[in-house]
């Protein structure tokens, strides 16, 4: 369903087409595929579009990788992929040197192995120190290894409209803290917690700390191994537009990896793989974080967006990133603030990620509303909608159609 661009008040029309115009990245979005029946998408920060290029690759990959040289490609690249990938992943979007850096497994899976390793390797230590507003997939995990290990857990319950700051750290972690596990960007707010700060605090008190970069990797500068970051792990299927169930990556500072034994003793993490041996014996740097056979075929997609980011350059992508959330923020408080709407993502836009929260009591409904509209932002309980904001295949008058749909189905509503 289109809007009347008539109904739309004609300065904000003006500014969508002249940040369009003048966007560097512009020309980035035609790698995207853009189909005819989606109006506007808004949920890149869920699952990024996939590239064109990707279409083509997966299907050289069936028939030269695979279809032609079979198995022999296990020894001639696949062996390595994880290990090479997770190297450009380090360079190009975490800031991490060689050798530090491997993709493989699921968010989850990498989150369970580095942060019972992390924990075993601090002993006489009692207390895994998180936070109550993060991604229930991280706070499941906290609660599963504090049980498995005899620990107690420690909940900073933050500002949900913000995040966990620097003096709430202070407070929580101590002497008998193991480890600390925040996320770098909120999954609800977009708040950016000061990982350079936090990471330093909690080294004072000689705890570990491990950092959910699935809001950060491939659209902030991140610069681990110069804030000397202890672990980090963070899925591909978001701002790296690695596809459906695209396998995470792990980053172990080269400092740690001889201390850390992961939990999770797979046949591709052995030092010798093809022994077949009766014992497990760790792999030497990453590839001990590795378990079980690595998804060769899903790393395809990645290592195409991370071609691309490195043309594009982080910089002028986070550049853009805050241009459209500052944009959003604009248009929301024009068009919605008078229905109701509450921006409820920082308004510093250096505290704020690449995504804007926007709250009504309505949002479920709208939201639904809009996916029959083929505008596709989503949903997050009990009242958010999330403007997640890809900025290589996002365009500022994609935004401003998207919220012009959100106020007419706000003024049309029951309520």
């Amino acid at each position: 369903m289109s809007i009347n661009v008539r109904e739309i008040p004609a300065h904000l029309v003006d500014e969508a087409h002249a940040l369009d115009r003048s966007d560097p990245l512009a020309a980035h979005r035609d790698a995207f595929h853009l189909p005819d029946t989606v109006t506007a998408y808004l949920d890149g920060n869920s699952l990024g579009r996939p590239l064109k290029r990707t279409r083509d690759r997966i299907g050289d990959f069936v028939g030269e990788e695979w279809g032609e040289r079979l198995i022999r490609s296990w020894d001639e690249r696949w062996m390595e992929r994880p290990l090479v990938l997770g190297d450009q992943l380090g360079r190009v979007a975490l800031g991490a040197g060689a050798g530090q850096t491997v993709v493989a497994d699921s968010t989850t899976v990498m989150l369970y192995k580095l942060l019972r390793a992390a924990v075993d390797a601090s002993p006489g230590r009692t207390e895994i120190v998180a936070d109550t507003e993060n991604f229930p997939t991280d706070r499941f995990i906290v609660d599963a290894v504090a049980r498995e290990r005899g620990l107690t857990v420690q909940w900073i319950s933050p500002d949900p409209s913000g995040g966990v700051t620097l003096e709430e750290v202070r407070r929580t972690v101590s002497e008998q803290t193991a480890v600390l596990l925040l996320s770098h960007v909120a999954y609800k707010s977009a708040y950016i917690a000061d990982l350079p700060a936090i990471t330093a605090q909690a080294h004072r008190v000689g705890a570990l700390v491990l950092w959910d970069l699935c809001h950060s990797a491939g659209v902030l500068e991140l610069a681990l191994d110069a804030d000397d970051v202890d672990l980090a792990v963070g899925c591909s299927y978001k701002y790296l537009n690695g596809g459906p169930g695209a396998p995470a990556f792990g980053y172990v500072a080269a400092r740690l990896q001889d201390r850390l034994t992961q939990p999770i003793a797979g046949w591709m993490g052995h030092a010798d793989p093809f022994a077949m041996g009766g014992s497990y014996r760790p792999a030497q740097g990453m590839r001990r974080f590795i378990s079980g056979t690595p998804p060769i075929l899903a790393m395809v997609p990645l290592q195409d967006m991370l071609d691309l980011i490195e043309v594009a350059g982080l910089p002028a992508i986070r550049a853009k990133s805050v241009l459209l959330a500052d944009f959003t923020v604009a248009v929301a408080q024009e068009l919605l603030a008078p229905l109701g709407v509450v921006v409820a993502s920082p308004a510093d836009r250096e505290r704020r990620g690449s995504h804007v929260m926007l709250e009504h009591a309505d949002m479920r409904d709208v939201v639904a509303g809009l996916w029959q509209r083929g505008v596709i932002p989503d949903f997050r309980p009990p009242r958010g909608l999330r403007v997640g904001l890809s900025p290589l295949s996002t365009s500022f008058t994609e935004v401003l159609t998207a919220l012009a749909h959100v106020r007419e189905l706000l003024a049309h509503s029951p309520a």
